[in-house]
Formats: C-alpha cells, sequence, structure tokens
C-alpha cells in the first residue's frame, strides 16, 4: 500500500510515525505534500519521507490518501484533485466537521471515503479516535483505517451522526483534562509544593486515573470509592467538588463542544 498525505501537520505527522512505528509503511511508502517550504523540509529531514508542494503528485503515487488539511481548504483541494481519484483510491479525512457527504459530492462516484476524527494525544500515540464510512468504503477500508488508528491509540467505528458527540467528548476533552491538571498543581502549589513537582504529580495522577481504568475495565465510580475511605482524606475533597458542581460542569462542556461540532459542520 502506497500512502499519501495532502497536509503534513502535526496530526499528519503523528500518523506517519505510527504507521511506521507500527510496520504499516515504511518511510518509502509515504509521500506527503504541504504549501510550507519549512514543513516540507522539515518532514524530509526528520521523517525520510518525500515531500511535495504538488497534491496532484500525491494522487498519482499512493491508493490511500489522509486529507489533512483544514476544514475551509476542503472544498478547493477536491476541486484539484477529483480528476485523478478514482475508484482504486480510498480517502481518509480528518478535516473537522467535514461531512462525508460533502466530500463524496466533490469527488466521483466510488471514490472510497472515511471521516476520521482524532484528538491531540496522537500525537504522543496516545490518540482515541473514531471513524465513520462512507457509502462507497468496503469492508476491508474499515479494517484498514483501524490499523492506523491503533497504530496511535485506540480506535472505535461509530455512525457519523455520533462523531460531533465524538467531537465533543474526546476531540475537545484533552483541553479539559489540562485544566484539571492546572487545577490540581495550582491546589498542590497552595498547599506548598514547588510548581515543577506539583505538575508532575498532578499530570501523573491523571495519567495513572486513565490507565486504571482502562487496564481494569472498571467503572470509575467504583475506583472512586475503592480510594474515598471513611472519614479520610478524599471524600473531603470530593465534598467540595460536589458542592461546587464539577461533574454538571463535565456534562454540560461536552456537550456544548457536541452541539458546536454539529453547527459548524452545517455551516460547512
Amino acid at each position: 500500500m502506497k500512502i499519501g498525505f495532502i497536509g503534513a501537520g502535526n496530526m499528519a505527522e503523528a500518523l506517519m510515525k505510527g504507521m511506521m512505528s507500527a510496520g504499516l509503511a515504511s518511510k518509502e511508502e509515504i509521500i506527503a505534500s504541504d504549501p510550507s517550504t519549512e514543513r516540507k523540509e522539515f518532514i524530509a529531514r526528520a521523517h525520510g519521507i518525500r515531500v511535495t508542494g504538488d497534491n496532484v503528485e500525491v494522487i498519482r503515487h499512493a491508493n490511500l490518501i489522509v486529507l489533512a488539511v483544514k476544514p475551509n481548504n476542503v472544498s478547493m483541494v477536491m476541486d484539484e484533485l477529483k480528476p485523478y481519484l478514482t475508484t482504486d483510491h480510498l480517502m481518509i479525512s480528518i478535516a473537522a466537521g467535514v461531512r462525508i457527504a460533502q466530500i463524496e459530492s466533490k469527488l466521483n462516484y466510488g471514490v472510497r471515503v472515511v471521516r476520521v476524527m482524532p484528538n491531540q494525544p496522537c500525537l504522543v500515540g496516545a490518540s482515541a479516535s473514531a471513524f465513520a464510512l462512507g457509502k462507497s468504503a468496503r469492508p476491508e477500508d474499515k479494517d484498514t483505517v483501524m490499523k492506523i488508528l491503533q497504530s496511535v491509540g485506540i480506535a472505535f467505528q461509530v455512525e457519523e451522526k455520533h462523531l460531533d458527540a465524538v467531537t465533543g467528548l474526546s476531540g475537545s476533552g484533552p483541553a479539559f483534562v489540562y485544566v484539571v491538571i492546572e487545577a490540581m498543581a495550582d491546589g498542590g502549589v497552595l498547599a506548598g509544593l514547588p510548581r515543577d513537582i506539583a505538575v508532575k504529580l498532578a499530570a501523573q495522577t491523571v495519567f495513572g486515573a486513565a490507565k486504571t481504568v482502562l487496564e481494569t475495565n472498571a467503572h470509575p465510580a467504583v475506583l472512586k470509592d475503592m480510594v474515598a475511605s471513611p472519614a479520610g482524606t478524599t471524600i473531603e475533597g470530593l465534598l467540595i467538588l460536589e458542592e461546587s458542581g464539577v461533574r454538571g460542569a463535565f456534562m454540560e462542556a461536552v456537550e456544548a463542544a457536541a452541539k458546536k461540532s454539529k453547527e459548524l459542520g452545517e455551516r460547512n
């Protein structure tokens, strides 16, 4: 399989690295395009990947295409590539908010399209992704996309109507968690810890808690109760969180982000 990237930004780079690390592709099997000379030089130097400024050249040399351009550039890029894309091509779009139907309407009938919602931790191989298949996608395309996304984290197939919820939860979620880490670190500083130690302890605590949920498959509430001893320090802190409405605030934040994703998709 020859893999091409239209756009070579941070998320595209993370996917390239994941594919190569997982043995899904060698650097010789990947080609990318980007309008930035600086970015082209960096990707070529850092990863040994062939990089060009010509999008059409990517299509001519690859049959799996990752569309990694800004949402407002998708229409223009699709118009440029339409004459060269065939049913032999699989188009994986990571353009946020751009619906499958919008992409398919710009292409010849039969070009296979998959829409993916990765998230920022893709950059460190810890992405939580979801994807939806277009009307021409084949069963083997699902397996291909799953392997690619699992090379940088975990992934789930969903109906496209659920991708807005995915955007609100795992797409926007890292920013919510960064606020938690920052606030917990501030609390540590308030209690007397040096800032650098507080930040590392807070970040590792979030990482450890997440790892425990994923590896034990236990409900978060069960794990929470295991930490909260009767009349102890943890239950005292949990009382403050409940009185402050933290649980509801997080639910509303995810819901608001999901609604905004839907609005942006309809606008595009």
